[in-house]
């Protein structure tokens, strides 16, 4: 089902191609232009290849650094810089310039701030659409610690998708997050399952669990009101960060997406290099 790690020796089915093209070009121009954040340089995602090639982007708002300190996570650690009241003017126009027509936007942890930043997303999604009718959104959100109120914010702006991920399995969860927990993560999916909105979810694997842990997770997510998952290959950001413990092979991975679908999910998006928001376009027509 997997082989064991080695650092210096990627398996063929990771391997991405070198970022090309004049349309990776201009996004990268437009980001640096309106002095923006991606989770695709912040994370370190291996998709940024394909998707600034292909003209699009995940949006960060509130910042390139986060409260918490997950061990999985390539976003950078520590106290936030003041919030930028004029980012959602700039991602709204970044958006423009690239003319798209569906956009993802997700944000560092902010729990320095009263509201955790729940008013700047708002404000941002309520700008993203004024400048750019007809767009569709979706939004990865932290857990606003539960908090219903602030949650409501991003509810109350009618984002097409309103995405939140468990990360990892149960037993995993404490190891490797950092004031997020399972229990809670599940809640505020059930929270916004009950808006009505299309409520997405993923998480990792390759940090040694048990596919009867993966398929309880997608027992709970369902339960929760998740309708979209996503499931991907876990790679460690630095030597610092938790340990790689297997690289799971694409066969696997399609067993999962399968078993998935099986199981009651709308959509399915299961690969070695699957993240949040791949293919994110597909999963509002559900």
């Amino acid at each position: 089902m997997s082989i064991k790690t080695d650092k210096t020796h990627l398996p063929p089915w990771m391997k991405v191609p070198l970022p090309h093209g004049k349309n990776y070009s201009l996004v990268k121009n437009i980001i640096d232009e309106q002095k923006l954040n991606t989770i695709c340089s912040s994370g370190n995602c291996p998709n940024k290849g394909e998707c600034w090639s292909a003209g699009t982007a995940t949006f960060m708002i509130l910042g390139d650094k986060c409260t918490r300190n997950c061990r999985f996570c390539y976003v950078k650690s520590m106290m936030p810089d003041q919030v930028d009241n004029e980012e959602p003017d700039r991602v709204a126009n970044a958006i423009m310039i690239l003319a798209l027509k569906h956009c993802v936007i997700t944000s560092v942890a902010r729990d320095d701030l009263n509201d955790q930043g729940a008013s700047v997303w708002a404000r941002t999604i309520k700008t993203i659409k004024k400048v750019n009718p007809g767009i569709t959104i979706e939004t990865l959100i932290p857990d606003f610690n539960n908090n219903h109120d602030l949650i409501d914010l991003v509810i109350n702006e009618k984002p097409e998708v309103i995405s939140h991920n468990i990360e990892t399995v149960e037993r995993i969860s404490p190891g490797i997050r950092s004031l997020a927990t399972y229990e809670k993560s599940l809640k505020v999916l059930k929270y916004i399952s009950g808006s009505g909105l299309i409520t997405k979810s993923g998480f990792m694997v390759g940090l040694g669990e048990s596919e009867t842990e993966v398929i309880r997770t997608m027992d709970d997510l369902l339960m929760a009101g998740v309708k979209v998952l996503t499931i991907g290959q876990y790679l460690p950001p630095s030597e610092r960060h938790t340990r790689l413990v297997e690289y799971v092979k694409p066969e696997v991975f399609e067993h999962y997406k399968k078993t998935g679908l099986e199981k009651g999910f709308r959509f399915v998006e299961s690969g070695p290099l699957v993240r949040s928001s791949y293919h994110a376009e597909k999963h509002i027509h559900i």
